[in-house]
């Protein structure tokens, strides 16, 4: 993989929105993976009728996803995920990796992956319907993986202190903005008979089931046998030995690993060893008044 950067290290921790991030529809993404011209292909992207799409906030669950449908779309292969690194095998439509990859030319059916809310999807989308699997995340979690891994990029502003932090997830002012507004819009879709809604924590559960619902969803008749060697290998601490899935090779000076594994505890409830008591009771009247009119049952309410 190789990348390029317009930043300077030295002066990385004092960066700020305006200096790493774009504004895109009122959205921050950040610059180094999304330029005008990644954007612009995005937008004019044609799908196909069987492309599955896998659609998640930041840190809900997005590198298992991009794990689970490759072996399932291959019968349980393994060579699906470690032939080719995850961005690449399953990547995000809206970056600039993308548009190098001739995806135009790659045979069907493709697995993609975004990153952005249902309303902001391209025009071909809406036409075309494909499959999609959005993933859900408690947003306690998804704050507390952010934390840790906003600190070890290059190219995300700093988290700051923990407090600074909480109060910018939940207003919003994070890459892809708001968690309560990225989950509700897909909610909201208008044809939800072609969108599969799943969560981290269902996953966690029990990941055989979810591994043979998933195949169901996509149409494919998986043995029991096979899905139990996808669900195996599927395990946190098998992916996290996948060097396609691991992010291992992405250079130290845009991910430091040292500072926290991409790949870091694969667990729900972590929110618990981060948040104090008076955060996490914020956390949860904030939660209250900006799920108050969503009729969907998660896991962890």
């Amino acid at each position: 993989m190789q990348i390029e950067s317009r930043l300077q290290s030295p002066l990385i921790d004092n960066m700020t929105e305006a200096e790493l991030y774009t504004l895109y529809k009122g959205m921050y993404l950040p610059s180094h993976l999304h330029s005008p011209q990644s954007l612009a292909y995005f937008e004019g992207f044609t799908f196909r009728p069987d492309d599955v799409v896998i659609a998640t906030y930041p840190k809900s669950g997005t590198t298992w996803m991009q794990e689970i449908v490759p072996l399932i779309m291959s019968g349980g292969d393994p060579a699906a995920v470690e032939s080719l690194h995850n961005w690449d095998r399953a990547p995000w439509l809206e970056e600039q990796r993308a548009s190098q990859l001739n995806l135009e030319e790659r045979p069907s059916p493709r697995v993609l992956t975004t990153h952005f809310k249902y309303n902001l999807m391209p025009p071909s989308f809406f036409e075309i319907k494909p499959k999609v699997i959005y993933v859900m995340r408690n947003p306690k979690d998804v704050f507390t993986s952010a934390f840790h891994y906003y600190g070890t990029t290059s190219y995300m502003v700093k988290p700051g202190s923990q407090s600074e932090f909480l109060h910018k997830f939940l207003d919003g002012i994070v890459p892809f903005n708001s968690w309560f507004n990225h989950v509700k819009d897909w909610l909201n879709a208008e044809d939800k008979g072609h969108i599969m809604y799943i969560s981290y924590e269902e996953m966690k559960m029990d990941l055989k089931d979810s591994v043979a619902r998933i195949a169901q969803f996509l149409e494919k008749h998986l043995d029991r046998e096979v899905i139990e060697k996808i669900a195996e290998r599927c395990l946190f601490q098998n992916m996290k030995l996948n060097k396609m899935s691991n992010y291992s090779d992405v250079p130290q000076e845009f991910m430091d690993q040292t500072k926290s594994e991409f790949l870091r505890k694969g667990i729900a409830g972590d929110w618990k060893n981060q948040l104090t008591a008076a955060e996490a009771e914020y956390f949860d009247t904030v939660y209250k008044d900006k799920m108050k009119d969503v009729k969907y049952t998660f896991v962890w309410d």
